[in-house]
Parts: structure tokens; sequence; C-alpha cells
């Protein structure tokens, strides 16, 4: 079986987007369910989506691997063009809105990575260096979870371990 769309074809049928995309039929009908993407029936009720959903479905399991959640992801595919197949300044706009997420998702996985073999600050005192890294349980003052991953760390002249809170911004949609 070919992975590519008829060159001439304006529409796909669903086994051929979920061969072309590497996403299961299922998956497609769930998106569909979602708002993620959309088909017209044919006179049989058979599902054919037009060439650009295959960009929508790249886009959307994408953003998947990068932890989006589907919510977000329906926001900012609402933002592309309906009358007209998204070009790149269509998909630039939409990238941007997630930037400043994957810049701190990216700063949170390299805390971790740099930190994985210290106590995260979860407060469960379950390392023996953990009673000292976090007396009295600071940490838990500010806090449920691991604290230390989702608090941007700030350097202290006393050496102790401080913290501050990320920014919350607005979102972009």
């Amino acid at each position: 079986m070919t992975h590519r769309l008829a060159p001439k074809a304006k529409e796909a049928t669903i086994g051929e987007l979920a061969a072309r995309s590497g996403v299961a039929p299922s998956a497609l009908r769930f998106y569909e369910t979602e708002g993620l993407i959309k088909s017209r029936r044919t006179t049989g009720n058979q599902r054919r989506y037009s060439r650009d959903t295959l960009r929508r479905v790249s886009f959307i399991r994408t953003s998947q691997q990068l932890g989006m959640p589907l919510a977000a992801i329906r926001e900012v595919l609402a933002m592309l063009p309906e009358d007209r197949t998204p070009n790149r300044a269509d998909w630039a706009r939409i990238s941007e809105c997630w930037r400043e997420d994957l810049d701190t998702r990216i700063r949170t996985l390299q805390r971790l990575r740099d930190n994985l073999d210290d106590c995260i600050g979860c407060g469960c005192l379950s390392l023996s260096r953990c009673s000292l890294s976090n007396t009295l349980d600071a940490l838990g003052a500010r806090g449920p979870g691991p604290r230390r991953l989702v608090e941007k760390q700030v350097p202290c002249a006393t050496g102790a371990c401080g913290t501050a809170a990320e920014d919350q911004k607005d979102a972009c949609v």
C-alpha cells in the first residue's frame, strides 16, 4: 500500500489519510468528534477529508508529543482559515502561541534532568539528604507537588534553595 495521496485527488478517504499520516482511523474519528478536523460525508456516508487535513493531523500529533492538551490544540486550530489551505504565515502565527509554554516546559525538563538523582522537593523526606535540603518541609508550605520542578530556581546568597513561582501569562487565544 502506498503512503502517498494521489496527486490530483482533492480528498482522501479515512484509510488513505490514516496510511499517509500514520494515525489510526479510530484516532481520526476521535479527532473529528473532538472538533480538531472535519470531513464531508458521501451519499454512502463515507468520510472524505480535504488534502490539507493531513497537515492538521500532523500538527495535532506533533502537538500531542510536545504534551499540549487537546483543548489547547483545538483553540489554535480554530485560528486557521476555513476558506483556504493554511499557509506558512498561518502556521507560524499559531505556533507562536505556544513558544513561551514550550520554553517553560524545556526549562522544567532540564531541571529534572540535572536534578534527577536529588530530591525533587516532593516533601516525602524519603532520601537521606532530603531533610537537609527541605528543612522542616519548607517546600510543603508553598503548596503540594514537586515544588523544585514547577518553580523557577533563584540563586540564594545563604546557600538555601530559594525559588520564585513562574509568572503566568495570558493565553494566546
